[in-house]
């Protein structure tokens, strides 16, 4: 007699949240004030509502900025500088007697 062992099952869960990470879609854990709840669960739901979403990307992305530079070289590559005259002049110092 043989014994045949089925391959386990994935769970639920991992499904889900395989189906998930097809569409995009990433979990998302947040701790507010509870004054905050039903302001936060809005703004979720004006980001997954097709109708409503590139409007409150843009009044997001206006108040709080797309996205915060990492360290000096980040937040200089960002900073706009039309205009700006980064040129120095070249200057070998003074000359020092030794």
């Amino acid at each position: 007699m043989q014994i045949v062992m089925s391959t386990p099952r994935a769970s639920p869960l991992a499904v889900y949240r395989r189906r998930l990470k097809r569409r995009g879609m990433v979990r998302l854990e947040l701790h507010v004030r509870k004054a905050d709840v039903a302001l936060v669960r809005g703004v979720a739901q004006a980001l997954a509502d097709p109708a409503r979403e590139a409007e409150a990307r843009a009044v997001l992305r206006e108040r709080f900025g797309a996205t915060k530079a990492k360290g000096l070289k980040a937040l200089l590559a960002a900073a706009p500088l039309e205009g700006i005259d980064l040129a120095r002049k070249r200057d070998s110092g003074r000359r020092i007697p030794l």
